[in-house]
């Protein structure tokens, strides 16, 4: 399975201040749309150029903004060239360039959404993002990486001095492939608008979709908890997930210490067992320190004792390398971290969501989040499509793409 993680291997990302992560075809959402699905009627039925790719439709049901407010971007990686890419609203992917910056030193890579009813453009084979952004464009500047390579700095809406701090918006993750379209809705880094994604093909599948009142009470969930309450920027324009909130210091780079040492003492004298899918993993906390791992008589790499950043980023002592052996075990134990069960149940992964986030000490970004989408998926962080939680959907012939801002 493509997972969020191994979807974005392929989306190199430059976040400023952040290591690393037109055609004339007329108004968009007024004409027809030919891909895999056959051709995809706008709201006013009338002709358009044919444009090839997966139809993509956004509506607008956020009840807040016009659609003339709201503008669209699809950027990524060409999957046949590597090269970082941005789709035009005539649906053809183009390689970005330095001179895409305009005079002040952003490029203009926006699709505005369709006067009204829905927008409908066609999503070609790449890897990335679909951004939205309401009330103000995204800054996107076209940078050259360390190989003298055209790359964009997206947009870090974690950092406050980001060019499109200010800017309400959000995104979906994807990749369209021969092998299929893989997509989420994501919260890892942030949330702000709430997104909706409807995938077609051999079935229909819906996820994202909050609760009534789930803005409200996502913002309402991180305020009253005292220590995660200064996650949140501005007046409900965003919340930043805990991780950046240690790069910004406005989040307590111990917090998950104390869980860490429970787990550490635990299994110490307790053998820990992962079921990874691939064969089960047992470790203890060995002499050294490190928590040590064998799986059928074989040594694993071992896991050195996390920080608390290294939990809420599933990075550092949690990164998962895609070996398929260390890696594996590592996710399950980021998601059992996060979800604070780990150093009470000795066989990972858990699965119930019933049992996740009891403890005072746990994720309550993640949990807020969870607690308020329909179907109980979200990605509250990088791990958390262990046990099914994340808010992704995937399928090997995909004929059509919805995006909906919902309700605000």
């Amino acid at each position: 399975m493509i997972t969020r993680r191994s979807l974005l291997r392929s989306l190199p990302v430059l976040a400023v201040g952040a290591p690393i992560l037109t055609t004339a075809c007329g108004p968009l959402g007024t004409g027809t749309v030919s891909g895999p699905g056959g051709p995809v009627a706008g709201p006013t039925g009338q002709p358009a150029p044919t444009v090839t790719g997966l139809p993509l439709t956004v509506t607008n049901q956020t009840g807040a903004f016009a659609n003339n407010t709201i503008t669209a971007y699809i950027v990524g990686t060409n999957l046949t060239t590597g090269q970082q890419s941005y789709v035009k609203p005539d649906g053809t992917l183009a390689p970005v360039a330095l001179s895409d910056n305009g005079s002040a030193g952003y490029s203009s890579y926006g699709i505005p959404l369709a006067g009204s009813g829905t927008t409908t453009v066609g999503l070609p084979k790449m890897s990335g993002r679909i951004y939205f952004s309401i009330n103000q464009p995204l800054k996107f500047t076209v940078v050259a990486d360390g190989n003298g390579r055209p790359a964009l700095q997206y947009p870090a809406g974690w950092v406050a001095s980001d060019p499109s701090y200010t800017v309400l918006h959000d995104w979906i993750e994807f990749t369209y492939s021969d092998a299929g379209l893989f997509c989420n809705t994501t919260m890892v880094d942030m949330f702000s608008i709430p997104l909706a994604i409807t995938l077609t093909g051999a079935n229909r599948q819906s996820t994202g979709q909050l609760v009534t009142g789930g803005r409200d009470r996502i913002f309402a969930g991180i305020a009253a908890d005292g220590t995660f309450a200064p996650l949140t920027v501005g007046d409900r324009l965003r919340v930043i997930a805990p991780g950046h909130g240690i790069e910004s210091g406005i989040f307590p780079p111990t917090y998950f210490d104390p869980y860490v040492n429970d787990v550490w003492n635990r299994y110490q004298s307790t053998s820990l067992s992962v079921d990874t899918g691939g064969g089960v993993a047992t470790g203890r906390i060995g002499a050294d320190g490190t928590l040590a791992f064998a799986r059928n008589g074989a040594a694993l790499a071992p896991i050195v004792k996390p920080s608390t950043k290294d939990v809420l980023f599933c990075a550092g002592a949690l990164a998962a390398p895609n070996d398929g052996v260390t890696g594996p075990v590592a996710a399950v134990l980021g998601a059992a971290f996060n979800r604070s069960t780990l150093r009470d149940i000795a066989n990972q992964p858990t699965t119930d969501p019933g049992g996740f986030y009891q403890p005072t000490v746990t994720n309550v970004y993640s949990k807020v989040m969870h607690a308020n989408t329909v179907d109980g998926r979200a990605y509250g962080f990088a791990f958390d499509d262990v046990a099914g939680q994340a808010a992704y959907v995937q399928d090997t012939a995909p004929t059509a793409l919805g995006v909906t801002l919902t309700a605000f």
